[in-house]
C-alpha cells in the first residue's frame, strides 16, 4: 500500500478542485460533441447518399472526361480523385484540404454533377468546429488546448487523491457508496469512472493534442529538427516529370492503382504543373502499415518512387496513430471503446458538479483548506515545470495563478500587518 502524504493530499485536492471547477463546463462540451462527431461516416453516409450514389445504367464514361467536366463545375479544381469501388458509386474529386476541401461527385454514366459537398457547409463541421475551437477561431483553439492540458493534472491529482491511504476496500474501486447518502454516491461515481477511465483519457488528450495551436506547432518543430516526420519524397518534392508528348488518361492511372490492389480507401493525386507527377496513395486508419505514396511520371507513365509507411518518420507515425485512436478510426471495436469513454466523461463530469453542489455550503465556494504549514517540495515543482515546458499554455496559467496568490498575500499583509517583536 502506497503510503500518502496527507497534506500534499490535500493541497493537491484544492487544485485537482480548483482545476475541476474551472474546466468542468468545456470538458462536458467536448465529451458531448466528441461523442457526437464519431457518428460522421454513418450520417453523412445516409444524408448524402443521394448525390454520392448513382444507377447503373449502360457504360460508364472514361476518368479522364469525368476530370474535365469536374474541372469545368468545381469551386475550385480539383486536385485528386477517389477511386471507386462500387458501380453505382459516383467518382469523387477532391479540391482543396481540411476546412477548405470540397468533394464534387461525377455520374459515370451520364456525366452530369450529382452534387458538390462543401466541408464547412455541413453539419459535422459546425461540430468539429464547437468541439476543437468552441466556435471562436483560433482564441478557442488555445482554450480548448489550455482545458485539455488542465485535464492531464486532473487525472494525475485524481490518481493521487482516489488511491486509498489505509484500509484496502477492493469493492471500492468499483462500487460507489449508495447508502451513505447522495454526496458521497456522486463523489465515489466521480471518483470510481474517472479511475479507470484514466489510461485511456490520457491516450485520447495524446490524440488530441496535434490539433493544437501551441503544442502542435511545437510538435511540428520538433518533427522537422529531428527530421522524424513526413519525407519529401512522400509528398513527391524533387521529383519531376520529363515532358514528352501527351500526359497519359486518368483512365490509365485508375488501371495502375487498380491492379496495386492498395488496402483502404485509394486516391489520385494529379500533377501540378507539366513538370509535376501523378501520385497514388491509400488511407487505411485499421492498418496504418499498409499505407504507402507511388509516384508516376505524367508522361511516360513510369513509376518513378515508392514510399513506404516504414519510411515516415518515427514521431509523425505516432502522432497518425493517436490521432487515428482519437476518431476511432481503428475499427468497430475503437468506435464503441471512444464512445464510451465520451459517455463516461460526461457521466463523471456532471457526477462531480452534483456531488460540489450538494457539499457547497451557501455563501462559499467550499474550496478545501490546505495547511498552513505545508510547503510544495522539490520534486511537485519539478513537475510542474516539465509540464509548464511540454504544455506552454499550462505553464503561462500556472504563472497566473502563482502571481495572483503573491498579490492576494502582499494585500492581506497591508490589512493585517505582522506586529513588531
Amino acid at each position: 500500500m502506497m503510503k500518502k502524504n496527507e497534506k500534499l493530499n490535500k493541497w493537491l485536492w484544492k487544485w485537482h478542485f480548483l482545476a475541476g471547477l474551472i474546466t468542468l463546463p468545456f470538458i462536458l462540451i467536448l465529451s458531448i460533441t466528441g461523442g457526437i462527431y464519431l457518428f460522421k461516416t454513418d450520417y453523412e453516409a445516409k444524408k448524402q447518399q443521394h448525390i454520392t450514389e448513382v444507377s447503373v445504367q449502360g457504360e460508364p464514361i472514361g476518368f479522364q472526361e469525368q476530370w474535365e467536366i469536374a474541372n469545368q463545375n468545381a469551386v475550385k479544381k480539383p486536385n485528386s480523385m477517389i477511386v471507386p469501388t462500387k458501380n453505382n458509386q459516383a467518382t469523387q474529386f477532391v479540391s482543396g484540404r481540411f476546412s477548405g476541401k470540397s468533394d464534387l461527385y461525377i455520374n459515370p454514366y451520364t456525366g452530369k454533377v450529382s452534387g458538390e459537398v462543401i466541408t464547412k457547409k455541413t453539419d459535422m463541421y459546425k461540430v468539429r468546429k464547437l468541439h476543437g475551437e468552441l466556435l471562436m477561431g483560433s482564441f478557442g483553439t488555445k482554450i480548448v488546448e489550455l482545458i485539455a492540458s488542465w485535464m492531464v493534472v486532473l487525472i494525475v491529482t485524481g490518481l493521487y487523491i482516489f488511491w486509498p491511504a489505509r484500509k484496502w476496500n477492493l469493492s471500492g474501486f468499483f462500487i460507489p457508496r449508495w447508502k451513505h447518502g447522495k454526496r458521497t454516491f456522486f463523489r465515489d461515481l466521480h471518483a470510481i469512472s474517472g479511475f479507470w477511465i484514466s489510461g485511456l483519457l490520457i491516450l485520447v488528450l495524446a490524440g488530441g493534442f496535434p490539433w493544437t495551436d501551441v503544442f502542435g506547432e511545437n510538435f511540428k518543430y520538433v518533427q522537422k529538427v529531428t527530421n522524424t516526420g513526413f519525407p519529401k519524397t512522400w509528398h513527391g518534392i524533387g521529383l519531376q516529370s520529363q515532358p514528352t508528348g501527351n500526359a497519359i488518361t486518368l483512365d490509365e492511372m485508375v488501371a495502375k492503382a487498380v491492379a496495386l490492389e492498395l488496402p483502404g480507401q485509394t486516391t489520385i493525386h494529379f500533377p501540378k504543373g507539366p513538370k509535376g507527377v501523378f501520385s497514388i496513395s491509400n488511407q487505411n486508419p485499421s492498418d496504418l502499415e499498409s499505407q504507402k505514396k507511388i509516384h508516376y511520371d505524367q508522361y511516360s507513365g513510369q513509376e518513378m518512387m515508392t514510399v513506404a509507411w516504414a519510411d515516415v518518420g518515427i514521431l509523425m507515425r505516432a502522432r497518425m496513430w493517436v490521432m487515428a485512436f482519437h476518431q476511432g478510426e481503428f475499427g468497430k471495436w475503437n468506435w464503441w471503446l471512444m464512445l464510451g469513454v465520451a459517455l463516461v466523461l460526461t457521466i463523471m463530469s456532471i457526477s462531480a458538479l452534483v456531488s460540489y453542489v450538494l457539499r457547497k455550503r451557501k455563501g462559499s465556494w467550499g474550496i478545501p483548506k490546505v495547511p498552513v504549514a505545508f510547503r510544495v517540495g522539490y520534486g511537485i515543482a519539478i513537475v510542474v515545470v516539465i509540464l509548464g515546458l511540454v504544455f506552454p499554455l499550462f505553464g503561462a496559467s500556472i504563472l497566473l495563478l502563482v502571481l495572483i496568490e503573491y498579490l492576494r498575500k502582499l494585500k492581506r499583509k497591508k490589512v493585517h500587518p505582522v506586529p513588531a517583536s
